[in-house]
């Protein structure tokens, strides 16, 4: 049972504002501690709607409705990281002085184990996940969630050594009082830019991570990142050769190691992950864990071991020597930037979707460094055959089998074809995994 824990700053006139798994997860948090909120969403049946009714009766609820005074009565309102707080109706309610946070901070507040928090555009997943899989193997009870997997206040159920979580941008906004062990901000590219004004709102709400954070672990070749700090605050890591006690690379004996202080630690060649960018987040969550007193011998053998997670830059077939990769989690251009640029050969690219309002000429130079093909696809294809047209051969394609059977008339010998969009799923696709799915059994059915 969730502990009763009369520090914890909870309104008796609580308005959830969004259901889904987070508002959920709110609910049987609430529930727990004897207070039956007003659950509030616009959508008349939302996600969830079925469980709340079945396991909280007596719970309230006001679907398909969204009325500025209603929310304005609250004592306190609960939000779902799905809406935006510059809402009319969330900014009228915060004028009167009606106090709107998220999940993670009711979390925050609670929370009285160490916590290791992480975010950043690209590669959250996996660091989360790896950190967890880490403190695992040397033995401690770890809770994993967030943004990923279980819902924070869920995780409080249990008592756990160490609490590993995944925190976005949207989470992070309602967030004041976590004081994480570590935190990272593992980089920045544009995302979400259909909600922020500028780019700048989008690295302020990450940047927000640091805030009261223990140690700030920095990616010291990120430049948006390494402005957060002045200089020689936190440690940090790098694909170059480190300095100070940062993690980095170094050839050793024509190999490529990551090294620290001069010493050799872990043979890139020894990672089942591949791409540099994993490189890098592996150095992030060694950074993390620096300071938790891990035997060493049994840390790098839950990294070399880990298989990375799936539509995550996940090998799906070798065949007549092309191999087939499913990144379909690079929702955005930075990841597909790294996606491309870690990858050795000749890429046959499958992209297209939603852009979210993304700048897609940052696209260009990497994939005329590296894409032979580039098959498009979904919505905003004529978006990006103009940002990357004139420097690499541009071919449509109807649909996700439609494309792999492009791709495989044109692949040869040595090439790769990765499936990573630089958009979102929604315009074809239930999410990105239903995306990645469809990508897996189109490539066994073209294979076949």
């Amino acid at each position: 049972m969730i502990k009763d824990n009369t520090t914890v700053s909870l309104s008796e006139n609580i308005i959830i504002l969004g259901l889904g798994v987070t508002g959920l997860s709110v609910a049987r948090y609430l529930s727990a501690k004897n207070i039956n909120p007003l659950v509030v969403d616009s959508r008349e049946h939302p996600p969830g709607e079925s469980d709340l009714k079945q396991q909280f009766p007596q719970i309230e609820c006001a679907f398909g409705v969204f009325d500025k005074d209603m929310l304005a009565k609250a004592g306190q309102i609960i939000i779902s990281p799905g809406m935006s707080l510059k809402l009319p109706e969330i900014e009228y309610a915060q004028s009167q002085g009606v106090e709107v946070i998220g999940d993670i901070e009711l979390f925050a507040r609670e929370v009285t184990a160490p916590v290791i928090a992480i975010t950043g555009s690209n590669g959250k997943s996996t660091v989360t996940t790896l950190v967890g899989a880490v403190l695992k193997k040397c033995g401690l009870n770890v809770g994993v969630g967030g943004n990923i997997g279980v819902p924070a206040l869920e995780l409080l159920s249990h008592e756990y050594d160490v609490y590993v979580l995944e925190l976005s941008s949207f989470q992070l906004e309602t967030l004041h009082s976590l004081k994480p062990a570590a935190a990272v901000v593992l980089n920045i590219s544009e995302d979400h830019m259909d909600r922020y004004n500028a780019i700048e709102d989008y690295v302020a709400a990450k940047e927000s991570i640091y805030k009261h954070a223990n140690k700030l672990i920095i990616n010291r070749d990120d430049n948006l990142v390494s402005a957060m700090v002045t200089d020689g605050e936190g440690s940090g890591f790098t694909l170059g050769e480190p300095s100070g006690n940062d993690f980095g690379l170094k050839a050793v004996n024509g190999e490529s190691w990551i090294i620290r202080n001069n010493r050799p630690l872990i043979n890139t060649a020894d990672l089942f992950l591949s791409g540099l960018h994993n490189v890098a987040n592996v150095m992030a969550v060694l950074a993390l864990l620096d300071g938790f007193n891990l035997p060493e011998d049994k840390c790098f053998a839950a990294i070399k071991e880990f298989p990375g997670l799936p539509h995550r830059m996940q090998y799906v077939a070798l065949s007549d020597d092309v191999s087939w990769i499913n990144d379909s989690k690079a929702t955005n251009v930075g990841a597909a930037q790294a996606a491309i640029s870690g990858l050795t050969g000749e890429i046959i690219l499958i992209a297209g979707g939603e852009c979210k309002d993304a700048d897609l000429s940052l696209l260009r130079r990497p994939v005329e460094s590296h894409v032979k093909i580039l098959i498009l696809i979904g919505r905003d294809a004529k978006q990006l055959e103009a940002a990357c047209n004139g420097v690499v051969k541009i071919v449509h394609a109807s649909c996700m089998y439609d494309a792999v059977v492009k791709a495989k008339q044109y692949a040869v010998a040595g090439d790769s074809v990765l499936l990573s969009p630089a958009c979102a799923s929604f315009d074809m696709f239930k999410n990105y995994e239903h995306r990645g799915q469809v990508f897996i059994d189109s490539v066994k059915a073209v294979l076949a």
